[in-house]
């Protein structure tokens, strides 16, 4: 009886060694599992699609050489990883991640955010076009699709587009699409919009937000350097007030619309179009870019002075006059005398595009 009881006892204690080594042979695989490297020698995506699971994506990694044993990390998700849904998205894997750190970046939900930047200073249509140059971004809005559909997609009660949404840097994951930008995009300048209007100074030429947002578009184009937008929303502030035309390029370049070549003539400013404020009284009827915050501020807070005119000085900054004799004197000095020095009436700034070059007007009364 006592021989058969210390064989019982052996035997416990053997089947307890063994499944004590089967659990560390098992803890040993799942170690090497969780630490193997990823087996990608450059950067690279993960695609977590909507309704994925912790199986089947890992499984697709295997699929894909990725990665092995993603049964053995399957295990592990479920023993390990508290219940959660996968975030849907883009995840980025690189060289030297390992299976762990796969599984907790699906845990964490940490998708890939990427960016579009919007330019101050664009119109529309370049905001669009930047939009469909961006990366895995979703194009419901296609580039043919006339504006006023565009706008009934967006849900917009607006008829022109023309300064509604304000440009930044807006984030993105895989999923979403251009309509979401852009309606982000409109949400933040009626935000910051209103705001702007709650901080105007009082006496202005301009009632109402949407004509801040006018003002505010023309001042945007019309200079690169931030120091001056008050400046030149202070010249166009006078102008209204004083019931003086605006007369400024930028607003003549947006009403030639595809005609625009690169350079204005004085047919141009002689030619009626609602945006011609050579020819017309006040403000265009819309805007004619997306402003920033900056030139919304100083279009509802313009400097306060006596000056009427500005030309620019070629290097983006500008000369400003009180009357008409000295803006046509430094006219002539800026855009006859400096022409032979690759002058040009509107440089570039850094992150706008290039704006025209007018054929100089040293008799007319502009800015």
């Amino acid at each position: 009886m006592k021989r058969f009881i210390r064989f019982i006892l052996l035997l416990i204690v053997f089947a307890g060694l063994a499944a004590a080594a089967v659990l560390a042979g098992g803890y040993l695989v799942m170690q090497a599992t969780l630490d193997q490297e990823l087996r990608i020698e450059v950067a690279d995506t993960l695609d977590v699609p909507p309704g994925s699971s912790p199986a089947r994506v890992l499984s697709d990694m295997e699929q894909r050489g990725v990665l092995v044993r993603s049964g053995w990390l399957r295990r592990y998700w479920q023993w390990r990883m508290p219940p959660t849904v996968l975030q849907v998205g883009e995840y980025s894997l690189r060289p030297g991640m390992t299976a762990r750190d796969v599984l907790g970046m699906l845990h964490r939900g940490e998708v890939l955010q990427r960016t579009v930047t919007l330019v101050d200073g664009w119109n529309f249509n370049q905001f669009r076009q930047a939009l469909a140059r961006a990366e895995r971004l979703q194009q419901t809005l296609p580039a043919d699709m006339p504006i006023d559909q565009v706008m009934a997609e967006l849900g917009l009660e607006e008829d022109h587009p023309e300064g509604l949404f304000f440009p930044d840097t807006y984030q993105y994951t895989l999923g979403m699409s251009d309509r979401d930008i852009l309606l982000r995009a409109y949400q933040r300048m009626q935000d910051v919009l209103a705001r702007v209007w709650e901080q105007r100074a009082e006496d202005l030429p301009i009632s109402t937000p949407y004509e801040a947002l006018i003002l505010a578009s023309i001042i945007e184009r019309e200079t690169g350097v931030p120091h001056e937008r008050d400046e030149i929303a202070g010249v166009f502030t006078r102008r209204l007030q004083i019931g003086m035309r605006l007369q400024t390029d930028p607003t003549v370049i947006y009403g030639m619309g595809d005609a625009y070549q690169g350079r204005i003539r004085r047919e141009h400013l002689r030619q009626p179009t609602p945006y011609n404020t050579y020819v017309i009284d006040g403000l265009p009827p819309t805007p004619i870019a997306m402003p920033g915050r900056e030139a919304l501020l100083a279009a509802v807070n313009p400097k306060p002075g006596t000056s009427l005119y500005f030309v620019a000085r070629g290097d983006g900054s500008h000369v400003f006059s009180d009357n008409l004799q000295d803006h046509n004197r430094a006219v002539r000095h800026y855009q006859i005398e400096q022409r032979a020095k690759n002058y040009r009436s509107s440089p570039a700034p850094i992150r706008r595009e290039p704006s025209a070059e007018a054929d100089p007007q040293p008799e007319e009364a502009q800015p």
